[in-house]
């Protein structure tokens, strides 16, 4: 079995002491010899990490001493060598960048719908009033193009940023339906969401730990392709195993 733990993790939550948690953050996982990205900003924190499994649940322990990471659930996945070549900590002015200050998950979160449901949703054709369900990709253009869910809505989004006047332009095709907006992980399908929700989209879900956590709790069924990951694996399969990048290309790096 492969040795090196990956992890996955975000929460909205207050954090007016983010400059101060970076520099403790940072002193832990150079401690425990964890790479990967940490960002913080006042909305709440954001992580990917990989390292030896004792060093990165140490890690995770360590946050859930504070009260406000107490709930931390982070998704998990196995390589046999860690794909980030630093670890860096970072304050930023939103964990997602989406800038529409007025949507604000610590203040209360959209509903979500669990993995195993959103499959059934998707076996049986509708959800369980009877209304149709479409899925709305969240992420960037070379993401879906890795994968995707079957029959997704896609508006070529090339940055997260984009996701506000395409929802304005498009929301006319989502009227009467169960929209789930989904991306990698969870953090911007969250966002988007709760904007759907103040724009009048009425029956709006988040599909909980996102496309990750969709491979992990079920076979994978009506995904198509890989998941398009920020680190050296590039993408993984339903098997949550590194897979090849249908159309490989250049791509930094970074959360977005």
């Amino acid at each position: 079995m492969p040795e090196i733990l990956n992890i996955s993790c975000y929460k909205f939550t207050p954090l007016p002491d983010a400059a101060a948690l970076r520099d403790t953050l940072a002193q832990r996982a150079q401690a425990l010899d964890l790479k990967g990205t940490v960002l913080l900003a006042e909305e709440g924190i954001n992580f990917f990490l990989a390292g030896p499994a004792a060093q990165v649940r140490a890690f995770v322990d360590a946050l859930r001493e504070d009260e406000r990471f107490a709930d931390l659930a982070p998704k998990e996945s196995w390589s046999d060598a860690v794909p980030f070549r630093k670890m860096l900590v970072k304050v930023k002015r939103e964990i997602i960048r989406m800038d529409h200050p007025s949507i604000r998950p610590a203040g209360g979160r959209a509903p979500s719908v669990a993995p195993a449901t959103l499959r059934r949703w998707l076996e049986q054709g509708h959800d369980d009033e009877g209304r149709e369900v479409v899925t709305l990709d969240t992420r960037n253009d070379y993401e879906v193009d890795e994968g995707a869910f079957e029959g997704t809505i896609d508006w070529r989004l090339n940055k997260f940023t984009e996701f506000p006047p395409a929802l304005r332009a498009h929301k006319a095709q989502l009227a009467g339906k169960t929209v789930v907006s989904y991306c990698t992980g969870g953090i911007r399908c969250e966002k988007a969401a709760l904007l759907m929700q103040d724009e009048g989209v009425e029956h709006v879900y988040q599909l909980e730990g996102g496309i990750l956590k969709y491979f992990e709790e079920t076979d994978g069924k009506f995904y198509n392709g890989g998941c398009f990951v920020f680190d050296e694996r590039d993408a993984l399969g339903t098997d949550l195993e590194r897979t090849a990048l249908v159309h490989p290309r250049p791509v930094k790096k970074h959360l977005r």
